[in-house]
């Protein structure tokens, strides 16, 4: 059973009930789902990711008064729940001592955006890393009468503003130019070995955090990044499948080639995005064609390396 379904029925099945049961003037006020770290947030655990801190839990998110009021409360009767379900035992590590239980609203999204409120000029946005904004908009809210997390959920799904989404797209641009197309092949030819391999891995990370910005998705830690793609829409399936390949050849000619083809790809896809006009096979020249399309023009004028 995936996490996530099996932190839902714990909920449903043992958790409601016993909130029911000794808070029912107050549960109306409480949110109640799993969001954050952790890969089964994002759906993607498997039997590996069973060995720490995965299994029954639940996050209860407050707002400040009732944090205040009643959340010591809430702890001592969740004590009560059972540690086992369906033959499942959390297990906790140091690390993973917060992912679920009790939070207030405003200081758990504020751990992952650094802000007391949804960020509001382009320089807040640009600050927040998007793994960030992917964890605290993942998962589930299984129960939100309230509406205070979800309305905090809602304004941050809505993704980048444009301005912000194409400035990230020009740095990406340039970053996958200069790692993939330019040097990896150089550092081949020197055989700079190491050099090679992190130019690779560079491409392959700022190529993914493309096509997750192409599809105005927020890109999850490394760790799922490639993972991830398999659900995105436009180019998901295909650079999941073409970064596989790279990463698993073990020949350095065909190895370029296949950063060729990807860079190729994305090249056509700004272009049907009419975010450039450039003829150019090569990522970066179509940097500075995308940071002309921004509005702003404080924000047009920096580097276009940045973002």
């Amino acid at each position: 059973m995936k996490g996530l379904e099996l932190c839902e029925q714990y909920y449903r099945e043992e958790g409601l009930p016993l909130l029911n049961r000794y808070f029912p003037s107050f549960i109306g006020r409480m949110a109640v789902g799993l969001v954050g770290d952790g890969s089964d947030c994002f759906g993607f655990d498997d039997n590996i990711s069973r060995d720490h801190d995965w299994g029954p839990g639940f996050c209860i998110w407050l707002n400040q008064n009732d944090y205040r009021s009643f959340s010591q409360e809430l702890e001592e009767a969740l004590q009560k729940l059972p540690a086992g379900f369906k033959g499942y035992n959390r297990k906790m590590s140091v690390w993973g001592t917060d992912r679920v239980g009790i939070f207030e609203t405003v200081a758990f999204y504020s751990k992952f955006i650094g802000l007391t409120r949804a960020p509001n000029t382009y320089d807040e946005w640009l600050m927040i890393p998007d793994n960030n904004l992917a964890a605290c908009t993942n998962g589930r809210v299984f129960h939100d009468p309230l509406g205070e997390f979800t309305s905090w959920r809602k304004s941050l799904l809505v993704f980048y503003p444009e301005d912000v989404r194409l400035k990230k797209i020009a740095a990406r641009c340039m970053t996958c130019g200069q790692s993939g197309q330019y040097n990896f092949p150089r550092c081949i030819k020197r055989k700079e070995f190491f050099a090679a391999q992190y130019a690779e891995t560079k491409f392959c990370s700022d190529i993914i955090s493309m096509v997750f910005l192409i599809n105005r998705k927020y890109s999850p830690f490394y760790k799922w990044m490639h993972h991830a793609l398999k659900e995105l829409s436009l180019l998901g399936a295909w650079t999941f499948d073409m970064v596989s390949r790279l990463v698993t050849s073990q020949n350095y000619t065909v190895k370029e080639k296949i950063i060729e083809e990807i860079s190729l790809k994305l090249i056509k896809e700004i272009r049907n995005q009419g975010l450039s006009n450039n003829n150019s096979t090569f990522l970066a020249d179509h940097g500075p064609e995308v940071l002309s399309r921004i509005q702003d023009t404080g924000l047009k004028k920096r580097n276009v390396w940045v973002g």
